[in-house]
């Protein structure tokens, strides 16, 4: 791993922790228990222990275990000096999931460009024949439908832009449809211009709804509908709708937000959030080259 990558995640949240520390408690009551409750009483801070989660994201481990185990304590003692034993550090990220969170929001999502992709993508927490006698998630995950087949656990919702950053996500059972209006409200909150989606977006409520609001929904439409006029960009545009899916790719495989070994929904949740922040620290993202110089109504994509 680079040390310039471990000094450069490590400075960025310990800035943003300081700022987060100082701003609760100047909303805080007087020996308010809950805030206290957000750092942790350990001899690692805040910003260590979450430098060392959104670290492992961006590591070849596939096993945090591993990672923290034969990386961080045999090769990283030197950047964090006051490690504590691995069953410790487990009970700490819990602590770190509310300031993971907000420093997602604030400075890991991009800005809206007007070309955006919608999608989700289903999270498995384990497999389909061991959904009765799993119990980590029992009453919060649920049964789901994908292009797959069936799955049991979460659905992540998300919209990027055409530069590949996530503008906005949300996390929701595996039986909530893509085109609830909670979850589509929640997504659209910042977002303008075109949005992009595969047949599963397709409803003409939902193009209302969105309308509405500035945003012109573009779906492919199905075999048995009648054809529309649809702008020349639009076609192009929509035709490089896979963009999020290959966003969704480097989600599960190399940011690694998916997969069977959770044993806390808390620690669930911490690994989502940080694997999402680890993929705002990619040299490279899944992008549309458009020229921007041109008119708006008029874009070279590089093919």
């Amino acid at each position: 791993m680079q040390k310039e990558l471990i000094v450069t995640i490590y400075c960025d949240v310990d800035e943003f922790c300081k700022a987060f520390k100082k701003y609760c408690e100047g909303k805080a009551l007087p020996n308010n228990a809950s805030v206290k409750g957000f750092f942790p009483k350990s001899r690692m801070s805040l910003s260590e222990i979450m430098a060392i989660v959104i670290l492992f994201h961006l590591s070849h481990y596939r096993q945090f275990k591993w990672f923290y185990i034969q990386h961080v304590q045999a090769h990283l003692k030197s950047y964090f000096p006051h490690l504590v034993s691995y069953n410790r550090f487990v009970e700490l990220m819990q602590t770190a999931l509310l300031a993971l969170t907000v420093y997602t929001m604030k400075f890991c999502v991009g800005k809206c460009t007007g070309i955006n992709f919608i999608d989700s993508t289903k999270l498995q927490v384990c497999h389909t024949r061991r959904i009765n006698s799993h119990k980590v998630f029992k009453g919060i995950a649920e049964r789901g439908m994908s292009s797959t087949g069936w799955f049991y656990g979460f659905k992540l919702h998300l919209i990027i832009n055409d530069m590949g950053e996530i503008l906005s996500f949300c996390l929701t059972p595996g039986n909530v449809d893509d085109r609830d209006k909670k979850v589509i409200n929640h997504l659209t909150k910042d977002v303008f211009g075109k949005l992009f989606g595969d047949k599963g977006y397709l409803s003409s409520k939902l193009f209302k709804e969105l309308f509405a609001k500035g945003i012109t929904l573009v779906t492919k439409i199905k075999k048995n509908m009648k054809t529309v006029l649809m702008d020349l960009s639009d076609k192009i545009l929509l035709k490089k709708r896979a963009m999020i899916e290959s966003v969704n790719n480097l989600l599960k495989t190399t940011c690694q937000i998916e997969h069977s070994r959770h044993r806390s929904p808390w620690n669930f949740l911490v690994n989502l959030v940080a694997g999402l922040v680890a993929y705002s620290y990619l040299n490279t993202k899944p992008s549309l080259n458009i020229d921007r110089s041109v008119p708006k109504d008029v874009f070279l994509l590089a093919i």
